[in-house]
């Protein structure tokens, strides 16, 4: 199938709202870290991936229509190049609301003890090592990891030629992905899910 659109936006920007909208538009799936929770076997293929050991990009995703979020926005660079007809969506929002939202459900994830499920111990070693080594060692500092992802969008920004890129902002609705993309705009709402309240609701972080 080939990836029309690599997500470089980071975590807790719109990302699963993103998902869905652009499984509505491409009629295909987009990867997401939730796919990463059905598919265990993908666990080592982007620990791998972490450590310098690349996948065939093309073989991996072929299933694949779009894929945004972590882990895929680790790899925009190697992702943009494997795909060079692919739009590269770079998701934004205010480093503070960023900050706060990943702060209270993805980096709070990492300083809980490993789950006793192997598989869920897997994907939480592989989803901290990939922070470590391609985010900032110091995501659980505020000012660290804003400092990290204001690097992150800057280097997206100064990568990625202007043609090809697409900034996207929560709230900037459909209007922009599809001009971009080439297709019609739906006549329907935009998505929006996975908020703050909910992640932590699904993954039982106010529980106990």
């Amino acid at each position: 199938m080939g990836l029309r659109l690599v997500g470089a936006g980071l975590g807790r920007t719109g990302t699963h709202s993103l998902k869905l909208a652009l499984e509505r538009l491409l009629d295909a799936p987009c990867y997401h870290m939730v796919e990463v929770f059905g598919r265990p076997d993908d666990i080592p293929v982007w620990h791998a991936a972490v450590q310098g050991r690349m996948p065939d990009w093309s073989t991996f995703l072929a299933d694949y229509g779009a894929a945004v979020d972590w882990p895929v926005a680790a790899f925009w660079r190697e992702l943009a190049a494997a795909f060079p007809d692919a739009v590269v969506l770079l998701s934004v929002r205010d480093a503070d609301a960023w900050w706060k939202s990943a702060n209270a459900t993805i980096f709070e994830i990492t300083r809980r003890e490993a789950p006793p499920d192997p598989t869920a111990a897997a994907q939480l070693a592989m989803a901290t090592d990939m922070l470590t080594t391609r985010f900032t060692t110091h995501w659980f500092d505020e000012a660290e990891a804003k400092a990290a992802y204001e690097r992150h969008n800057d280097e997206v920004r100064a990568t990625i030629p202007a043609a090809r890129l697409l900034e996207w902002h929560p709230g900037d609705g459909w209007e922009p992905i599809c001009t971009a993309l080439g297709v019609e705009v739906p006549d329907e709402p935009f998505p929006h899910v996975n908020t703050t309240e909910e992640f932590r609701t699904m993954l039982g972080l106010d529980a106990g």
